[in-house]
C-alpha cells in the first residue's frame, strides 16, 4: 500500500469496483458527518450552553478561568500592542509568562472579535464545542482519504476519535487538549510531504501549520510529531514498501527542512520564552509519577458515559479531567480481534502500513503507564520505559498519562479498518455477526454523558459597571477575596471580562497559571508550581475561604501584611456577595469577611461588594 493515495480496505485483494462514489453523494456524506459531530459537540457541552455567563465546569472550574482569561488577555493583546506571551497583569509585581503555559493564542485573536462583543464565557463554550466536533470531522476526513472509501467506516472511527473518553475528560476545562483536530490535520500534511516536484509547498503549509498548532496545543503537537516518526520510521523498514520509501526519502527530507526553516522562524520568540525567558521553569508543575496511566484504567469505563450511569464508572485517574484512556474491557477486546482480522486479510504491502499503526499504539501505550507501572491505584516498584525519557528536554514538561490520547487514534483507525471490512460483506458470516455486535458493546457502554457543570458567581456590579476605576489608578493593583488562585479563580474571570470589554484595566497578584517555585532568576533552574509561591497574607484569606478559618490576628501579622501589600502595591481588596468554589465547594465568605475586617477594619459598601481601601506601606495600621 502507499501512504500518499487512498487506501484500499484492509483485505488481501481489493474491491471489485475501486470507483468513487459521485461528488454529490461524497457532500452529502460530508455534511452528514459534520451535523452529527456538531450535534454531539452541543450535547455534550449543553450545561455551559444553558447560561454561559452562570455555569461553569464543576470538575474543573480553574481551567475554564484560565482560558477565558487569556481569550479576555486576547482582546487586550490586540487593542494594547501587548506581548502574547508574557503578560503583567498577573502575579503582581513578577508577571507570567504565557509561553510557557497554554497560551492558544491563534484562538484568542480568531475569537477576538466574539470575545469582545459576547465574553470570554461565549468564546470559552464556542470553541470547546468546535473543537469536539471539529476533531471528530477531522478524523473523518482524514480516515476517509488514506485509509477507507466507506462514509460510514471513515464516521464511525471519526466519531470514536474525537468524542472518545479521553477526550470527554479533558472537555472539562481544557481548550488545549480537546483540539484533536490537530493530529490529523498535521498527520495529512506530513503524508503529503513525499509528492513529487512539491516539497517547498508542502514543507511550506506544513512550517506554518506547526507554528500556528503550537500555540493552541504544544504538548499535542509534540505527542503527533513524536507518533508520526515512529510510524514513517516503522513503514519505511517493512520490506514490501523499502523501495517506494527510499524513493520518496531525497524529497521528504527537503520538505522537512523547508518546514524546520519556516517553523523555526516563526516560533522564534515563542519558543525562546518557553524556555528562556522571563519567569519560565524546569519541567511542569505537575508529578510525573502521580499523572502516569493506571495499567487498569485502559480496562476501566470513565466517569462520564453509560456504562457510569449504572455504577461501572472508575476513579483511577488522578482526576476527572484526566481519564486518558478508560477505554473498557469490551473494546479492548474489540481492538485485539481487529488487529488480528486485519492483518490476516492484509496484503504484505498493507501489513506494513498496519504493522506501523500498531508499533505507535503499542509505544504509546506504554509510555502512558509513567515512569513506575501502576495498578489499581498502587503503584509496583516495577521501572518502565517513560524513566529513562522523563528528563529529556520536552519528555520533562509532559504528563505520561496524556500519551494515551494517541492511543485513541490508533484505535479510531482500527475501528475504521474492521468496519469497511464489515461494510464490504468479506468475511464469513459468523465473523460478520460477531464483530458487529462486539461493535455495538464496545462502543455502548462508553457513549459520553454531558460534562458536569454549576452555577458560579456572577460578575459584579462594581465590575462590570467600572465603579473599581474610582478606587484604583490607572492599571492599578487589586485583588478580589480570596486572592484568585485554581480552586478560587473569580479574581482572574473578572480580570478577564475588563480586559474583553477594551476599556481600563487593573492588575491582580496571584492568579491561576504555571510558574516558577521562586520568582525570578533562581526560579529558572527549578520545576514549576501552580500559582504564585504563597505568601503569609494571601494565605490568610484563602484558609479562611476553603477550611472557614478565621484566626486571630496580632500586629505582627499586620506588619507582614503591611509589607506584602507594599509588595504588591495592592491599592484596593474587594469581596463580592458570592464566591465560587470548584465541584461545588462550599466557600467560607463569612470567615473571609470576618478575616479581612479583622486585619484592615470595617468596610466600604460600593454597589454589590464590600471594599477595603488600601494604602501600600501604610495599611493595615497596628491595633
Amino acid at each position: 500500500m502507499s501512504v500518499v493515495t487512498p487506501a484500499p480496505a484492509a483485505s488481501a485483494d481489493p474491491p471489485a469496483d475501486p470507483a468513487q462514489p459521485p461528488r454529490g453523494r461524497r457532500w452529502r456524506a460530508h455534511l452528514t458527518v459534520a451535523l452529527t459531530a456538531l450535534a454531539l459537540a452541543v450535547y455534550v457541552t449543553n450545561g455551559l450552553w444553558q447560561d454561559p455567563y452562570r455555569h461553569g465546569l464543576s470538575d474543573n472550574i480553574g481551567d475554564q478561568a484560565f482560558f477565558e482569561w487569556l481569550l479576555g488577555y486576547g482582546v487586550y493583546t490586540l487593542g494594547h500592542g501587548s506581548d502574547p506571551f508574557f503578560s503583567d497583569l498577573l502575579n503582581v509585581p513578577w508577571g507570567v509568562n504565557l509561553a510557557a503555559n497554554t497560551s492558544i493564542s491563534v484562538y484568542t485573536v480568531l475569537f477576538a472579535p466574539l470575545t469582545h462583543f459576547a465574553g470570554p464565557q461565549v468564546s470559552y463554550v464556542t470553541i470547546l464545542t468546535l473543537n469536539l466536533a471539529g476533531s471528530a470531522f477531522a478524523w473523518y476526513l482524514f480516515l476517509r482519504r488514506w485509509l477507507v472509501r466507506s462514509p460510514l467506516a471513515a464516521g464511525l472511527g471519526g466519531m470514536f476519535c474525537g468524542f472518545a473518553p479521553g477526550f470527554i475528560s479533558h472537555a472539562n476545562g481544557h481548550l488545549n487538549w480537546t483540539a484533536g483536530w490537530v493530529a490529523p490535520v498535521v498527520i495529512w500534511q506530513v503524508l503529503r510531504l513525499r509528492q513529487p516536484g512539491r516539497w517547498l509547498r508542502n514543507g511550506l503549509i506544513l512550517g506554518v501549520m506547526l507554528a500556528g498548532c503550537f500555540t493552541i496545543a504544544a504538548e499535542g503537537l509534540f505527542y503527533t510529531a513524536l507518533a508520526s516518526g515512529i510510524f514513517i520510521v516503522t513503514w519505511s523498514l517493512a520490506g514490501p514498501v523499502r523501495t517506494e520509501a527510499k524513493a520518496a526519502a531525497g524529497t521528504v527530507l527537503r520538505a522537512l527542512g523547508v518546514t524546520a526553516v519556516v517553523a523555526g522562524a516563526l516560533l522564534a520568540y515563542p519558543l525562546y520564552m518557553h524556555f528562556a525567558g522571563p519567569q519560565t521553569f524546569s519541567g511542569t508543575g505537575f508529578n510525573q509519577r502521580y499523572f502516569a496511566e493506571d495499567v487498569a484504567a485502559y480496562l476501566s469505563f470513565p466517569s462520564r458515559s453509560v456504562a457510569a450511569l449504572f455504577g461501572l464508572g472508575s476513579t483511577l485517574a488522578p482526576n476527572r479531567t484526566e481519564e486518558s484512556s478508560f477505554f473498557g474491557v469490551p473494546l479492548i477486546f474489540l481492538m485485539v480481534v481487529s488487529a488480528v482480522v486485519l492483518w490476516r486479510r492484509a496484503a504484505p504491502a498493507r501489513r506494513a502500513t498496519l504493522r506501523a499503526i500498531l508499533v505507535v499504539g503499542g509505544v504509546f501505550l506504554v509510555l502512558s503507564w509513567g515512569p513506575r507501572m501502576n495498578w489499581m491505584d498502587d503503584e509496583l516498584p516495577i521501572p518502565l520505559p517513560y524513566a529513562a525519557l522523563a528528563h529529556l528536554p520536552l519528555f520533562d514538561s509532559a504528563l505520561p498519562l496524556r500519551l494515551a490520547l494517541v492511543v485513541v487514534g490508533v484505535f479510531g483507525v482500527l475501528l475504521a479498518l474492521i468496519t469497511q471490512e464489515l461494510v464490504d460483506q468479506r468475511l464469513s458470516a459468523n465473523l460478520q455477526t460477531g464483530l458487529t455486535a462486539a461493535i455495538v458493546a464496545a462502543l455502548l457502554p462508553i457513549f459520553p454523558l454531558p460534562v458536569r457543570h454549576q452555577e458560579r458567581a456572577p460578575e459584579p456590579d462594581f465590575i462590570a459597571n467600572g465603579t473599581w476605576q474610582r478606587y484604583v489608578s490607572e492599571n492599578g493593583v487589586m485583588s478580589a477575596l480570596p486572592f484568585a488562585l485554581n480552586v478560587t479563580a473569580d479574581g482572574q474571570r473578572w480580570q478577564a471580562y475588563t480586559m474583553a470589554r477594551g476599556g481600563p484595566q487593573f492588575r491582580i497578584p496571584d492568579g491561576y497559571f504555571l510558574g516558577p517555585m521562586v520568582n525570578g532568576e533562581e526560579g529558572a533552574g527549578q520545576i514549576g508550581r501552580i500559582g504564585a509561591p504563597p505568601g503569609p497574607t494571601d494565605w490568610l484569606f484563602t484558609r479562611a475561604a476553603l477550611y472557614g478559618y478565621a484566626a486571630q490576628l496580632s500586629n505582627a501579622d499586620r506588619e507582614q501584611a503591611r509589607r506584602d501589600f507594599a509588595y504588591w502595591n495592592v491599592e484596593l481588596l474587594f469581596l463580592p456577595e458570592q464566591i465560587t468554589g470548584s465541584d461545588h465547594m462550599t466557600l467560607f465568605r463569612s470567615a473571609v469577611e470576618t478575616t479581612a475586617t479583622d486585619l484592615l477594619g470595617p468596610p466600604e459598601k460600593v454597589d454589590d461588594v464590600l471594599v477595603w481601601r488600601i494604602r501600600p506601606g501604610v495599611d493595615p495600621i497596628e491595633r
